[in-house]
């Protein structure tokens, strides 16, 4: 009899698990549809602090086509070729609990380019809290758009 319950508390364990996905899963289509951090579409992948971020930066670009934030945060503020990020993206993926990082490198403007996703895990879905780039002085959650 305890061997069946080890066996369903297993099954129940990798249920759950493969319910969440891939925190990279949720960081990948940022890399092939540029610009997609920006879109309303796209908001309920974030939680705040980056949310509260996004949010004030639409509330800017009301008043004016210009927000608060690069438009190419994801490409770590570089003048990017999207097929060279294509060709050279590579994402890896550490949980621990119920937090993870995906860091994505890239090659841009010539050099190897590294950006860090945080992200949480809010019931059976990862959402992003915070975007920083791994060689430059920035950071989503850092922005001051008020």
């Amino acid at each position: 009899m305890m061997r069946s319950w080890l066996g369903i508390g297993i099954v129940v364990f990798t249920v759950s698990a493969a319910e969440a996905g891939a925190p990279s899963d949720v960081v990948k289509p940022f890399y092939l549809q540029p610009g997609l951090e920006l879109e309303q579409s796209a908001r309920g992948r974030f939680i705040d602090p980056a949310r509260k971020i996004l949010n004030q930066n639409d509330e800017i670009r009301q008043g004016g086509p210009d927000g608060c934030l690069d438009p190419a945060l994801p490409f770590n503020d570089t003048n990017f070729d999207p097929a060279e990020v294509a060709s050279t993206l590579t994402l890896e993926e550490l949980v621990s609990g119920n937090e993870a990082t995906v860091v994505a490198k890239f090659m841009a403007e010539g050099q190897e380019q590294a950006v860090q996703w945080r992200l949480k895990e809010i019931g059976t879905d990862w959402r992003i809290f915070d975007i920083v780039s791994m060689s430059k002085d920035w950071a989503l959650s850092r922005f001051q758009c008020e």
